[in-house]
């Protein structure tokens, strides 16, 4: 199964926790295969309080055999691993955020995993870099690829 993943980070070495996101997720998911990887983008943050330090946000693309539930599972440990508490304010700094934005077709509505990502369409800060590697994609429910709901976004 094809994993669309986002990755941010807005607290201590920015650069050095999406690498280490990435090493521990190719280290815990056995037969993982990273098959794309956008540039690293440095955006303003959305929603968050005032006087946050902007992120650096990317996209990966990964191969495995697992179910989106289980790669879920995994992300969520990633982050804790490297410091973001499971119990947190909405929008708070983060040493690493993870999010699965799609998993090949699969629709999902349970309440701890949604997908594809319910807002990615609306956020510069994903389809950006996700229009770096997959810009013909076209989500689940959606019917413009990658790069048309980019290009239909405000300019920042």
């Amino acid at each position: 199964m094809n994993f669309g993943i986002a990755l941010g980070s807005n607290l201590g070495d920015r650069a050095g926790n999406l690498q280490r996101g990435i090493d521990l997720l190719m280290a815990r998911v056995p037969g993982l295969v990273l098959t794309g990887s956008a540039r690293v983008y440095e955006t303003e943050p959305v929603d968050c309080a005032p006087g946050t330090q902007a992120f650096l946000n990317t996209v990966i693309e990964v191969k495995a055999e697992c179910t989106p539930q289980e790669m879920h599972a995994q992300l969520k440990a990633i982050e804790q691993a490297l410091g973001r508490p499971e119990q947190r304010e909405r929008n708070s700094p983060r040493t690493l955020d993870l999010d699965m934005l799609y998993a090949d077709d699969v629709v999902s509505d349970d309440p701890v995993l949604t997908l594809p990502h319910p807002r990615m369409h609306l956020r510069r800060f994903v389809l950006e870099p996700l229009a770096d590697i997959r810009p013909e994609l076209v989500l689940p429910g959606q019917s413009k690829t990658v790069a048309e709901l980019l290009a239909q976004l405000p300019a920042e």
